[in-house]
């Protein structure tokens, strides 16, 4: 019923908010004086910002056109080389450089409310020097109920897959939340000995165990039953969705968690924005715009997976106790001894708490120390670790170097 309640008053305001921007435009026209008073621009900015505030935020783009390779610009093109019904894989393909033999890297996006495009940072700092793919997800939402459902095993499935797709060879990168299936996928891809098997995995922020340092995320998790989850936010799609009738967590409902984590910063971010369009700053606005564009973009998760992920991940640890299973199979991380490891965590890391991460190496206790790397990234938070100029400067070449080390193993 929440879901239906959202759509309706979505669509309740449609037609105010369609009022309010066309007058927002009206009172930017250049040739009327009156458009030139501050009484105009104060209420064009509160026009403007009622639209930012209602609007529905559509996915965004990559829009990743070029990258510098050797200092020389080449052209990127992003291709989807696989598509299966709750997840496809881009690949971003640089002109010109088919023959350099750079290392195949995975790159796999959290399924945990935002889309693949918020690791946009990551990508592009990969792209000089990697042959890059990422997993772009679905949003439940658009999954027709026909496709099946989708948990943690068929997560785990899926990275399995995809590696198997890619090739011998291949280098695979977690941030945050796939952590835990990629670290599975490989482990139970080495106890078979797959030739696929990655040749390094470079796991960032992720909830290895979230026993050590707990959050806010991980306090909330094991304050409530699985139980009391199911019956508080899973809803059913609505019409007129594709996933009519699908189980899921709302995009909505994650989107509200966010934002009143750190409510009093984004109330502020709007108050300034508010200011910076009475002023006209148009970079102040566009810096804005560009951020909640992006942040304010968000998914449905498949109920099944959601679920399943509270409670083997945040409740009942089940990989760091050796008891996590998928399909039946023990997940054995002592079972990677070729693989090389390297993990990256961020000193103010307010959603996966510092040792969280790092926990893999007692895991995987098998893979040789020449094969193994740790960085913690001083005076950054979550999104610090796979974005904004730290990563660039100082995490990215390190993850570089450490691929290209481990690259022919």
């Amino acid at each position: 019923m929440l879901y239906q309640l959202f759509e309706l008053q979505h669509a309740a305001l449609q037609p105010v908010r369609a009022l309010a921007e066309a007058q927002a435009q009206a009172l930017k026209l250049p040739y009327l004086p009156m458009n030139y008073t501050a009484a105009a621009r104060t209420w064009a900015a509160g026009l403007e910002l009622f639209g930012n505030i209602t609007r529905r935020y559509p996915k965004p783009a990559f829009g990743l056109a070029a990258t510098t390779v050797d200092g020389v610009a080449c052209k990127v093109t992003e291709r989807i080389v696989l598509r299966y019904p709750f997840c496809q894989i881009i690949h971003f393909a640089r002109e010109g450089c088919e023959d350099r033999n750079d290392p195949k890297l995975l790159i796999v996006a959290p399924l945990s409310g935002h889309y693949a495009t918020l690791l946009r940072g990551t990508v592009e700092a990969m792209l000089p020097n990697h042959e890059v793919y990422i997993t772009d997800w679905i949003d439940a939402r658009d999954v027709p109920l026909g496709d099946g459902a989708f948990d943690l095993d068929d997560y785990i499935d899926y990275v399995r897959e995809f590696l198997d797709h890619l090739g011998p060879g291949c280098h695979v990168m977690a941030v945050c939340q796939p952590s835990v299936p990629v670290l599975a996928a490989v482990a139970l891809m080495s106890a078979m000995k797959d030739p696929n098997t990655p040749r390094s995995m470079t796991l960032m922020g992720g909830p290895i165990d979230t026993r050590l340092s707990p959050t806010v995320p991980n306090d909330l998790a094991q304050e409530h039953s699985i139980e009391w989850f199911e019956h508080s936010v899973i809803q059913r799609v609505p019409l007129p969705h594709a996933g009519f009738m699908r189980p899921v967590y709302p995009g909505f409902i994650q989107l509200t968690g966010f934002m009143t984590m750190n409510i009093d910063r984004h109330v502020g971010a709007h108050v300034r924005l508010y200011h910076h369009l009475i002023k006209g700053d148009g970079d102040g606005t566009r810096a804005h715009n560009d951020f909640y564009d992006e942040y304010l973009a968000v998914m449905d998760l498949p109920a099944e997976y959601y679920l399943q992920t509270v409670k083997s991940v945040f409740q009942d640890h089940d990989l760091p106790l050796g008891r996590m299973t998928c399909r039946g199979d023990l997940v054995d991380p002592a079972a990677i001894r070729k693989t090389a490891l390297l993990t990256v965590e961020g000193e103010k890391d307010d959603i996966t708490g510092l040792g969280q991460t790092m926990a893999a190496h007692d895991l995987c206790k098998n893979i040789p120390a020449q094969k193994r790397a740790h960085h913690m990234q001083p005076g950054v938070g979550h999104y610090g670790v796979f974005n904004g100029r730290r990563w660039r400067e100082q995490i990215a070449p390190k993850v570089t170097a450490f691929i290209r080390q481990h690259d022919h193993d």
